[in-house]
């Protein structure tokens, strides 16, 4: 039986990062993947491919509505679908092969198979030819989530489908009807509507994006609107019928019960994943899963099992795979005695639709909820030099700061480029600058970031100096 230091279960974001730092600091480390290929469902049905969809269809969007705005004509433009997955394909396929460098480079021990516990301190990785048994001082659960469903429907993965199964369509659909008003439905449901589908989006709640602060919300809501996607907020889906080709949705209105009935040839099941712990063998160590299927811990990763620990999708916390990331390092370097830290307020969120939506920090709604006074300052990107120059005019910046000590408190934005952007509001927050701080720093000219020293001015003195 081989003796590892580290052993870590799952190679996604969260897993191969964990392996990594272990590596690092000098532990003989191994990582346990059931599929072919590393890298989880973030690089292969997740975060890569979907953002290597929205690159393509966002420049085909272009090519038919913006371009003649720039001087720009372009004749007959075709769409070929087949050649846009393919190249996704190849995205995910370089990705791939870049995290199998990591490995060898790290000098990290890959086992293929799916790894279960026999014990506490010994794992069984069964392939389809054989199983080893391997032990280990430390070890990492890293198996992240699945998508997850509605108990009335049955995902039959050919036209009822989940995300995994949308990112490898090699046809346009002529009606994709999006239950979800999340993340994940609105980026997949802007794709397909930017390639020429027609999308409605069946939300429960009265508002898309619903855990991000309310003015993004109906912002992206605007915005997506105007681009063709419909929506049908405040409606609890009752049932999805597939009859060959077709596919029928009805649901209810929860505020005066009246009926909704949408008929298309897709449906995309878009309610969020669930943490994925099957075939872990968690009962052979007797560690339970509470009741939304997570594996508790404690402040340091831990299970009740002190050598054990569990991160990214399959404990408590946003199911983002810069979370899952920042778990991974932050476990490797506790086993390793160093004492590090994750600040949980200050993990970004971002929604890659086009304007994009990021944010960090407390939302307008939750400092409300706890009753702490605080300001805003709102500047939007239809007073940016930037913005007008590229024709991006849509969205805002609003930074929320604390009223006694100006403390910037969150940070939201919806526009272009904000994904990226979002980065100096968590730098900022991480050190506790105020607003006034931020509204004093020099910005170049011009970008769109200008946008974020404009709403902090604002926030900080209520006035900003280009609105």
């Amino acid at each position: 039986m081989e003796q590892f230091d580290v052993v870590v279960i799952g190679s996604g974001p969260g897993g191969y990062i964990s392996a990594i730092r272990a590596s690092q600091l000098g532990f003989k480390t191994a990582i346990i993947e059931k599929y072919p290929n590393l890298g989880g469902t973030c690089l292969n049905v997740g975060c890569i491919p979907s953002k290597a969809w929205l690159d393509s269809s966002e420049k085909y969007h272009e090519t038919l509505h913006s371009f003649e705005t720039h001087g720009i004509t372009v004749k007959d433009v075709k769409l070929d679908t087949k050649k846009m997955s393919n190249r996704v394909a190849k995205v995910v396929a370089d990705n791939n092969q870049g995290v199998a460098f990591l490995m060898k480079k790290n000098k990290i021990t890959v086992l293929t198979g799916v790894g279960s516990f026999k014990d506490k301190n010994t794992v069984l990785v069964k392939s389809s030819s054989e199983t080893k048994e391997i032990s280990s001082k430390y070890f990492v659960i890293a198996t992240g989530s699945k998508p997850s469903t509605l108990p009335n429907i049955v995902i039959d993965k050919e036209r009822i489908i989940t995300s995994t199964e949308a990112l490898k369509l090699e046809v346009v659909p002529k009606h994709l009807i999006v239950i979800g008003g999340g993340v994940i439905g609105l980026e997949l449901g802007s794709v397909f509507c930017r390639l020429g589908a027609k999308v409605s989006v069946v939300e429960y709640a009265d508002s898309i994006i619903a855990t991000m602060d309310q003015d993004l919300g109906k912002e992206l809501q605007k915005v997506l609107k105007k681009d063709g996607v419909e929506f049908y907020l405040g409606h609890g889906v009752t049932g999805v019928d597939r009859k060959k080709d077709k596919v029928t949705l009805t649901a209810k209105n929860k505020t005066d019960n009246s009926e909704l009935s949408l008929e298309g040839d897709y449906v995309l099941m878009a309610v969020g994943r669930r943490p994925y712990t099957e075939g872990l063998g968690l009962e052979n160590i007797g560690l339970k899963l509470d009741e939304r299927g997570r594996i508790p811990t404690n402040d340091y990763l831990q299970t009740e099992i002190p050598h054990i620990f569990a991160i990214g999708d399959v404990v408590k916390g946003a199911m983002l795979a810069h979370k899952a990331e920042e778990e991974g390092v932050y476990v490797a370097e506790i086993m390793a005695g160093q004492k590090p830290h994750i600040n949980y307020n200050l993990i970004p969120g971002v929604v890659y639709t086009w304007p994009e939506v990021a944010a960090v920090g407390a939302t307008e709604q939750e400092l409300k909820s706890k009753g702490v006074e605080y300001k805003t300052g709102k500047f939007p990107f239809i007073a940016s030099g930037r913005a007008k120059a590229s024709n991006e005019t849509a969205g805002f910046v609003k930074v929320l700061s604390d009223k006694k000590t100006d403390e910037i408190l969150g940070v939201h934005m919806i526009g272009p480029r904000t994904a990226d952007m979002i980065g100096e509001a968590v730098v900022a927050m991480e050190f506790r600058a105020s607003a006034e701080d931020i509204g004093r720093i020099s910005h170049a000219h011009p970008t769109y970031s200008e946008a974020f020293k404009e709403a902090a001015l604002m926030s900080w003195s209520g006035k900003g100096l280009n609105i």
